[in-house]
């Protein structure tokens, strides 16, 4: 057994800006790392593929905030009313939750929304007039907004403050823990009247779904209705925007990529697959905390230790993918980008299809796409947890 190296500022401008390149120094020094989060909580940080991938399948690590020892300045932005949604659940009341929320997301009901997603596709593509263009703004920022609010009932002249509310919580820590605060209060208040008037008159959407969701036994409480409306939307939209974004970059820096996945001999399924190892949405699984002394890696962790995952770094570990920082869509996906075991993503499916749209018209309409600044110029939003673009310049 043996003790963690200690990083005293891991999460700072350097590894916002690289963060491959300061996770692959870690994975040499180390399998685990002691450091502190951007509010000065002490955390250990898990690096290595094999590692990670135990650590989200292994009981001892929980999701239940309530099992910390330690909180920062800030202890958690999130309001306590919604606090109650997967992320911070372990089992049984996980798998309650989880098994009523899913039947809102079976394959069925996402491929369903194929023709949705393509119209919506259509109608943002045609809007571009110029021979350049920021495909951030064009296309994978309101795609996934107008996709999850029509999928949860959101009325189209309130999207704006979703978008307004998400972005202000895709920022560091650090910088706007205040500011997400307030956005996630804003809301909450509109999630409990909106609930409200569709108790009172259900449609046919995904939030009167979860409003009527029960099983034989149990139903969503009103806590978990809420956070779980919070959740589908912000994780919903987060995820699907980043993915987009970082698969369009990869083909863009890749042009031998983009001429396959144009002439049908790579499927652009797999070309996202490779981007979620590659560039994943989410650097960072959600934190965990140590139910008991244990050890990982051969690293001593006391009880209530609060844990991150970097899936950034699993998924670009030599021990498992050769040549892990090129870009090859033809090889196995063992990625770890949506998670593992019980907390895998459960919007997964949807932020796939939406991608795989996306792409497949984006390339289609503009088949000379190119980058319209230089790689090093491309701006990235500032978090030490997700991984997207702030804009995508792009020509043809």
């Amino acid at each position: 057994m043996t003790t963690a190296p200690s990083t005293a500022r891991l999460f700072n401008d350097a590894l916002m800006a690289d963060p491959y390149g300061t996770y692959a120094r870690l994975r040499e020094a180390g399998p685990v790392h002691r450091t502190t989060t951007p509010d000065g909580a002490p955390v250990w940080v898990v690096t290595r593929y094999e590692d990670v991938r135990a650590a989200h399948t292994d009981p001892r690590l929980s999701l239940n905030k309530a099992n910390a020892s330690t909180t920062g300045r800030f202890q958690s932005s999130v309001p306590p009313e919604l606090d109650s949604h997967l992320l911070n659940l372990d089992p049984p009341d996980h798998t309650r939750l989880r098994r009523l929320v899913s039947k809102g997301f079976t394959a069925r009901r996402v491929e369903g929304l194929r023709p949705h997603v393509q119209a919506h596709v259509e109608r943002l593509l045609d809007a571009i007039a110029d021979r350049a263009a920021d495909l951030m703004e064009a296309l994978a920022n309101p795609l996934p907004m107008m996709v999850i609010c029509e999928l949860l009932g959101i009325p189209a002249q309130d999207r704006g403050n979703f978008r307004n509310w998400t972005r202000s919580l895709r920022g560091s820590e650090e910088n706007s823990a205040v500011e997400s605060r307030t956005s996630m209060r804003e809301m909450h208040r509109y999630l409990t009247d909106l609930i409200a008037a569709k108790r009172n008159r259900p449609t046919d959407d995904l939030l009167s779904d979860l409003i009527d969701a029960r099983d034989e036994r149990d139903k969503l409480s009103e806590a978990e209705l809420l956070a779980m409306a919070f959740l589908i939307l912000y994780t919903g939209y987060t995820s699907a925007v980043n993915l987009i974004g970082n698969a369009a970059l990869a083909l863009l820096l890749h042009p031998e990529v983009m001429i396959s996945v144009q002439a049908g001999s790579t499927p652009v399924r797999a070309m996202l697959e490779e981007t979620l190892r590659w560039n994943p949405p989410v650097t960072l699984g959600t934190r965990r905390f140590a139910l008991e002394d244990l050890t990982i890696g051969g690293v001593a962790i006391p009880a209530g230790s609060r844990i991150w995952v970097s899936l950034a770094s699993a998924n670009r570990d030599p021990a498992q993918f050769h040549d892990p920082d090129r870009f090859q869509p033809e090889r196995p996906p063992a990625h770890l980008g949506f998670g593992q075991g019980i907390h895998y993503c459960l919007g997964a499916p949807l932020a796939r299809l939406e991608a795989e749209v996306a792409l497949t018209h984006l390339l289609h309409r503009f088949p000379e796409l190119r980058l319209a600044v230089a790689a090093d110029e491309v701006e990235w939003m500032p978090s030490f947890h997700h991984r997207g673009l702030k804009t995508l310049p792009v020509t043809w």
